[in-house]
C-alpha cells in the first residue's frame, strides 16, 4: 500500500479477523474464570475498536485533497478509549465487603487498545500485547494467589437464639482461627416455629466482616459456628 490513505479489502479482512482472534483469546480467559465480560464481549470490543480505527484512517480519504480539510486519524481513537472506560465501569461491583471486576474492566480497556493497534496496522505490537495480557491474566494471577495475596475480607452472617455469651463464644472462636473482626452488626430478630400455638423465639442476626489470610476455609469455619448452641444458620462468603 503505497498510499497511506488507501487500503484494499483483503487487508481490511485480515485486520478484522485478527482483531477477533486477539480479542477472543483474552475473552476466553475471562470466560473460563466466570467473569461478567467474557468471550463475546471482548471480541466485540476489539472488533469494534478495529473497525473505528479503520474508519478513522481510511474512511475519509475522499476529503484528503479538499482545501482547508485536515484529517486526524487519532480523533476517533481517543473517543473509543473514553467510551470503553464506561463499558468497563459496568463490570466493577461493590458487594459491601470488597470491590470486584477491576481486572475485567482493565482487560476490556486494553483489548480496545489492541483493536485500535490492529486497525492502524500495528500487527506486531497488537500480537505481543495480547500475549503479555494473557501472561498477566493467567500466570500472574496464579502467582498472586499463591505468593503475593495477603489478608482478605469475608462476610459471615449468623442467625442464632439470643443466648448469654453468644458473641463472646463467636469472638473467641474467630480469634483461634486467626480471624480479625473488622465490623460487627447485631440485629434483633424473631423466628416463628411451625404451628400457630407456639410463641415466637427471640433471636439475633449477626453480620461479621472478618479479615483472614489466604488459607481461609469457609467450610471449616461455618461447621464450627454451626456446632455452637442456638445457631440456626451460618453463611460465609
Amino acid at each position: 500500500m503505497s498510499n497511506p490513505w488507501v487500503i484494499d479489502n483483503f487487508n481490511i479482512l485480515v485486520r478484522l479477523l485478527l482483531s477477533m482472534l486477539m480479542g477472543g483469546l483474552i475473552g476466553w480467559e475471562r470466560e473460563r474464570s466466570n467473569h461478567a465480560a467474557g468471550l463475546r464481549t471482548h471480541i466485540l470490543v476489539c472488533l469494534g475498536s478495529t473497525l473505528i480505527m479503520l474508519l478513522s484512517i481510511y474512511g475519509f480519504t475522499d476529503f484528503v485533497a479538499e482545501v482547508n480539510v485536515r484529517i486526524d486519524p487519532a480523533r476517533l481513537a481517543t473517543a473509543v478509549i473514553t467510551g470503553i472506560g464506561f463499558l468497563g465501569a459496568g463490570t466493577i461491583l461493590f458487594t459491601g465487603k470488597s470491590i470486584t471486576g477491576l481486572t475485567t474492566a482493565a482487560s476490556i480497556w486494553v483489548v480496545g487498545a489492541v483493536g485500535l493497534a490492529i486497525g492502524a496496522g500495528f500487527y506486531f505490537a497488537a500480537i505481543v500485547s495480547t500475549l503479555l495480557i494473557l501472561l498477566n491474566l493467567v500466570v500472574f494471577n496464579k502467582l498472586e494467589q499463591r505468593y503475593i495475596r495477603g489478608s482478605k475480607l469475608h462476610l459471615i452472617t449468623i442467625h442464632a437464639a439470643n443466648t448469654p455469651g453468644l458473641l463472646d463464644g463467636i469472638s473467641a472462636m474467630l480469634k483461634d482461627e486467626d480471624c480479625v473482626i473488622k465490623k460487627l452488626i447485631v440485629n434483633e430478630r424473631s423466628a416463628i416455629p411451625y404451628g400457630d400455638l407456639q410463641p415466637a423465639i427471640a433471636g439475633v442476626e449477626i453480620s461479621l466482616q472478618v479479615l483472614t489470610d489466604r488459607k481461609f476455609d469457609p467450610v471449616k469455619l461455618t461447621t464450627q459456628i454451626r456446632e455452637m448452641g442456638g445457631v440456626t444458620m451460618v453463611t460465609a462468603e
